[in-house]
């Protein structure tokens, strides 16, 4: 099969190659980082930021979120099964808590694990861009952003009026989704709903996932009025996603939904930016599934939360401040019912001298929550411009994570929490270099953790429980090189991206035997994506991943996509995992092997 698989790629490259267009580069320049308080163009921001765009998205070899991330270096998408049911988001070695998700700046980590993180993950279909902000992110957003932040940017309206599409493949995957937009009179709205079904790639992984999402914007030429809406639906059988390997039975569903309204104000100096929201999710977790009664746990969790954010901009630089207020609930026949007061103070202001090439950004976020009191987290950006094209920078500062409900206080028959736990904490500091050309994009960046009170399920002898315990000090070291090149070879325009991520990690010094989370990390990391369209509306991309974890053998993955654009019509081939290669990238949970999915979409003028 394998020889077959690449028989096809290399004769789709064959039949392509005598017909040439230029495909256009998406220039980065004009995209604005809106996920902190001082609004920046991406050229000008110091710290490492990389941006997803929504033609990167409709050219990648993926159909959710979740894949999507997988070819991000420095980010780490450690998942169970497929299209996206389950899986846990990472960025440079940090757990899956640690990394601090938001839908146009709305915070939406669970308070119960952040291992319902990703069930927040939107359609592609409705995301405009994704703004992935890796290092100390808490003075920004406070807790959580621990290792890091993602904000997903969704759209506004789409290119045209009504999408719908069709999707089958292996593993009796079908799909089918619907997106609509529309512009009535200075407001503008889309709406979108999607259904997916799989028999699953082995026994007991089928899912039966379904999405909605709406947004709305009102009074857009005066003071503009966001609402958004999204409700999402995963039913999975969890085949050793959780406890032991062994345990094959496993089932689970959750709901995971989000109400915001916002809005921007402009005067004068002053731009103020008001929201409210509520976030809930809900989890049912079954350890048999033909039988409820042996093991059953039900989580519900609320947040409910208002903030401001302003910015003012005076002879001395911008001034970005902030305040956030949130209720959180939690109802669990496992943690019991809880609730948490969580309120963050933000401030920074950026300072810029020598003809505005040197830029200084200090901050500060206090934040207090109603179990573990007031705590403060400092930092600071540091920018110089040598020319145009070239920036260094430079940023450190302190972050923090309180215990989840789960680490705190869940319990069954491998696992207690520990209701005695005290906060994560970490100083990490940063180095980086941008270089952006015609023709080059590139970027590197050396980084360094020093963790305490790093939070882990641990056991001394096999046979034991998991433990939840604050393990010694870690420190992770590493570096990130990310290059794209978009050369013109016979009048046509490609584009690569080249991306590398060493992580070390002083494992060797956490004296514990066993850990479940940690020792997973990604040691080394190689992503190599070729982007094209050979003729006009034929588009092609090619990812190749290398992953060497801690306590596993490195794997390569191979994915394809092709898609054809005629008439209103747009015929689309994804080839996922074309090597057959065999790995797990959490729990030692099997990944499936090659696997591919065709697609019908079409577009009413």
């Amino acid at each position: 099969m394998r020889k077959h698989l690449f028989t096809l790629l290399l004769a789709a490259f064959g039949i392509v190659v005598t017909f040439g267009q230029e495909t256009p580069v998406e220039e980065l320049d004009s995209i604005v980082i809106t996920s902190s308080r001082i609004d920046l163009p991406f050229k000008e921001n110091s710290r490492t930021i990389q941006v997803i765009t929504a033609a990167q998205i409709e050219q990648a070899a993926v159909t959710n979120m979740a894949d999507l991330l997988q070819q991000v270096a420095g980010v780490d998408i450690r998942r169970r099964g497929v299209y996206g049911s389950q899986a846990d988001l990472y960025i440079r070695g940090g757990g899956f808590d640690q990394t601090l998700l938001l839908i146009d700046g709305i915070k939406v980590e669970d308070p119960q694990t952040g291992h319902h993180t990703m069930n927040m993950a939107l359609p592609i279909e409705v995301i405009q861009r994704i703004e992935i902000i890796k290092g100390p992110a808490a003075r920004v957003f406070g807790q959580n952003a621990f290792t890091g932040a993602i904000n997903i940017v969704t759209k506004d309206k789409t290119e045209r009026p009504v999408n719908l599409s069709i999707q089958g493949g292996s593993f009796g995957q079908k799909s089918t989704s619907v997106t609509a937009s529309s512009d009535v009179k200075g407001s503008s709205h889309i709406v979108h709903y999607s259904k997916i079904l799989s028999d699953g790639y082995r026994y007991n992984t089928d899912f039966d996932n379904q999405n909605v999402f709406i947004k709305s914007s009102f009074n857009k030429n005066k003071a503009p009025i966001d609402l958004i809406a999204t409700f999402m639906e995963r039913k999975f059988g969890a085949n050793g996603f959780y406890a032991s390997p062994s345990a094959t039975d496993q089932y689970e569903e959750t709901q995971a939904s989000l109400i915001g309204l916002s809005s921007r104000w402009k005067l004068d100096n002053w731009v103020l930016k008001p929201r409210i929201y509520w976030k809930r999710n809900q989890d049912e977790y079954v350890f048999v599934r033909q039988d409820p009664s042996i093991y059953r746990n039900l989580h519900i969790s609320n947040k409910i939360g208002a903030e401001v954010n302003a910015a003012y901009s005076s002879s001395l630089g911008v001034t970005g401040f902030g305040v956030d207020i949130a209720q959180v609930y939690l109802s669990s026949n496992n943690l019991g019912d809880r609730q948490r007061l969580m309120t963050n103070i933000f401030g920074e202001h950026r300072f810029e001298f020598i003809n505005d090439k040197l830029d200084v950004t200090p901050g500060i976020a206090l934040n207090y929550f109603s179990d573990f009191g007031w705590h403060a987290f400092p930092g600071i950006d540091l920018g110089y411009g040598i020319s145009d094209a070239i920036k260094i920078y430079a940023n450190a500062g302190l972050t923090y994570r309180v215990p989840t409900y789960t680490d705190l206080f869940y319990s069954d028959p491998t696992t207690l929490g520990n209701e005695n736990l005290d906060p994560e904490e970490a100083f990490t500091q940063e180095i980086g270099i941008r270089f952006i050309g015609d023709k080059v994009r590139a970027t590197m960046a050396v980084f360094n953790r020093d963790s305490n009170k790093l939070i882990d399920y641990v056991k001394e002898n096999e046979d034991d429980l998991w433990q939840a315990t604050n393990i010694q000090e870690l420190n992770t070291k590493g570096v990130e090189i990310s290059v794209n090149y978009s050369p013109e070879f016979f009048g046509i325009n490609h584009n690569f991206d080249l991306n590398y991520n060493y992580l070390d990690e002083n494992l060797e010094e956490l004296g514990q035997s066993f850990s479940r989370y940690s020792i997973n990390s990604v040691r080394h990391q190689f992503i190599a994506t070729y982007r094209a369209e050979w003729f006009k509306s034929f588009v092609q991309t090619i990812v190749y991943k290398h992953a060497e974890r801690y306590e596993a053998d490195a794997y390569n993955v191979l994915d394809y996509m092709a898609s054809y654009d005629f008439k209103n019509f747009r015929l689309s081939f994804i080839a996922n995992n074309i090597l057959n290669e065999e790995y797990s990238e959490t729990n030692l949970v099997p990944m499936p092997k090659g696997n591919i999915l065709i697609g019908l979409n079409y577009s009413f003028l």
